[in-house]
């Protein structure tokens, strides 16, 4: 993006959040953001444990068997984003940027490159130095950690994870990132599809209790400055209430069952 006043983006940060509501609440929001009802949205929240497949999964890729997933209260949901099978669930961090790169730059290698720089960035300031493999390691997006916090001569472990979609230029989907997660849950799947891939967190290179609001606040300016926005955090409600007016508008319901 050319240098500029920065654009208002809104940051809503609703808690814990069934996955079925986060997509369709993205589903209101991109439709909304396509028309120009809403800015830039960047929504941060939680998960109950769920696990899910992109558009490039592999099913074999589940390791967990519907009664093992069932008797552990994890959901399993395939999605439009990109990459493969991944975990989320409370103590994860997830960010859903809502973005029209018509205003930013229309370079989707160019967006994920911004969201693991954010997330490397967040995670310095934590106290963890995240890297991201890329170019050197082909298919490794997200942020990954070495040595501090991990055995000794254990490959590279995952601290957060992207997936993506894009639909007319407008984001959906996102960013996981491990603050507090438990890591056990990371054992029903081969994450991302790697084989060998183990997954870390904040906490656990740290060896100590994290601050997830301080987390969150770190990761949401990061990415505001990667991107060039000026967050205005307005409530769950009132993101429900203007999105309502928004579908109104079109003749739908576009209301929030949860907020």
């Amino acid at each position: 993006m050319t240098s500029q006043a920065k654009k208002t983006a809104w940051l809503v940060s609703p808690g814990l959040v069934p996955y079925a509501d986060s997509l369709v609440l993205q589903e209101r929001l991109v439709a909304a953001r396509k028309t120009g009802a809403v800015p830039d949205v960047l929504l941060l929240c939680q998960h109950p444990h769920v696990i899910t497949q992109g558009r490039n999964g592999r099913r074999e890729h589940l390791l967990g068997s519907e009664h093992v997933l069932r008797q552990m209260g994890v959901e399993f949901f395939e999605t439009r984003r990109g990459g493969d099978v991944t975990y989320h669930g409370p103590g994860q961090l997830v960010a859903y940027p809502i973005l029209d790169l018509s205003g930013h730059r229309r370079d989707l290698v160019w967006f994920v490159r911004r969201l693991e720089d954010a997330m490397i960035a967040a995670s310095v300031e934590m106290g963890v130095p995240a890297e991201s493999l890329l170019p050197n390691w082909e298919g490794r997006t997200g942020i990954w950690v070495r040595g501090a916090g991990l055995p000794p001569g254990d490959a590279p472990a995952k601290l957060g994870a992207i997936g993506v979609h894009v639909s007319r230029w407008v984001t959906s989907h996102g960013l996981a990132w491990n603050v507090s997660t438990d890591l056990r849950y990371f054992d029903l799947i081969v994450p991302c599809g790697i084989a060998g891939c183990r997954a870390t967190s904040l906490e656990q290179v740290l060896a100590r209790a994290v601050d997830f609001p301080a987390a969150s606040d770190s990761l949401a300016r990061h990415m505001a400055g990667r991107f060039g926005l000026a967050l205005e955090e307005i409530s769950a409600a009132e993101l429900s209430s203007r999105l309502e007016e928004f579908g109104k508008e079109q003749g739908n319901d576009f209301a929030l069952s949860h907020a």
